[in-house]
């Protein structure tokens, strides 16, 4: 970590059997996949990729790293009953909304403040892994590291496009650069740069000390105290925040992190672009799922949870029906659906 950083003291007791917690961020607003997901019921709670909805493989591929006592989810305040739906192992305690949206930075403050002492890591509540004992070595490995050094570990993908939506780190300096435009991105592949899949793991005292430093005006929520703070105390404190993302807050200040390279069949599922990774095509060159009727179409992905679909003499399109709407995108804009929602 830079100058810049806090570091907690020298003295601090850092033994090998401090406690490893886990934080599920969770707290999507259902736009990147409208109309399968929607704000009642956002991506993580779709069951499309790998058949179980993606927070419940989430906190099933952390198998034994960490108990269901000790596992923490993040969300909004209209989600906390449907999560607790989802995962009825975890504690009702241990799944906490927060009462407005306030991006990563809130998120995390907060999850530091619920999980309590000794080592947490966050992790995301709607992204894939192919292999979770690859998965598993890797955290293990970044808790390892995080109960020895003062610093926040990352967990680094190795990039295969030049992507500008996600963050890089180097992981020969521990440099973190968040979302680039493509020049850069190009460049920070042929210096083997890692993309930043936000997972961050450290101690406690460690997360503290970084938002104190660097992000002050969240650091109220890493109080072990903002646990049992009443719902209404609590939207009085969210009112008065920053909606900024843990990356920018802290990630892009701290100077140094510690990087774990993690090789486990990594996918953000960002968009219906995801379709193309995790469905064959058939014969006719198009991904359908449901009852599809495509006539002389190529390219194109349809999803019938709704209404019948039929194609004639289309193609790359993405066409999804459900009971309540239907989404009819090109697939070079699917990862613009936002602008749907007037974003």
């Amino acid at each position: 970590m830079s100058e810049r950083s806090s570091r907690p003291s020298s003295r601090v007791s850092r033994p090998s059997t401090l406690p490893f917690r886990a934080v599920i961020l969770a707290g999507g607003s259902g736009e990147r996949f409208w109309p399968l997901s929607t704000p009642e019921r956002p991506k993580q709670f779709l069951r499309v990729f790998g058949g179980e909805s993606l927070i419940r493989q989430s906190v099933s591929r952390l198998g034994d790293l960490v108990s269901a006592e000790d596992t923490f989810v993040i969300t909004s305040k209209a989600l906390v009953k449907t999560t607790k739906q989802e995962l009825p192992e975890l504690p009702a305690g241990n799944i906490v909304g927060e009462p407005m949206r306030r991006d990563t930075g809130a998120a995390i403050a907060l999850g530091v403040g619920v999980a309590g002492d000794g080592v947490i890591g966050f992790f995301s509540s709607d992204q894939m892994v192919m292999e979770p004992v690859k998965f598993r070595r890797a955290v293990k490995k970044a808790v390892a590291l995080a109960r020895r050094k003062d610093a926040i570990v990352t967990i680094g993908i190795a990039p295969n496009y030049p992507a500008t939506c996600f963050g890089y780190v180097d992981p020969k300096t521990g440099g973190f650069v968040e979302k680039p435009d493509e020049r850069h991105a190009k460049g920070y592949l042929k210096k083997g740069y890692l993309w930043n899949a936000g997972m961050f793991i450290a101690r406690a005292e460690v997360f503290r000390a970084a938002f104190a430093a660097h992000a002050p005006e969240l650091v109220a929520l890493c109080g072990r105290s903002i646990a049992v703070e009443s719902s209404r105390r609590l939207s009085k404190v969210y009112a008065k925040l920053p909606k900024i993302s843990f990356d920018y807050a802290v990630m892009e200040k701290v100077g140094r992190v510690e990087v774990v390279k993690g090789d486990f069949g990594w996918d953000d599922v960002g968009s219906y672009a995801a379709f193309d990774k995790h469905f064959a095509r058939g014969k006719d060159g198009n991904i359908v799922l449901g009852d599809v009727n495509a006539v002389e179409s190529d390219g194109c992905t349809a999803v019938a949870k709704g209404a019948k679909i039929a194609l004639l003499g289309v193609k790359d399109l993405v066409v999804v029906t459900t009971k309540d709407a239907v989404l009819v995108v090109a697939k070079d804009k699917v990862a613009e659906l936002k602008k749907l929602f007037g974003k």
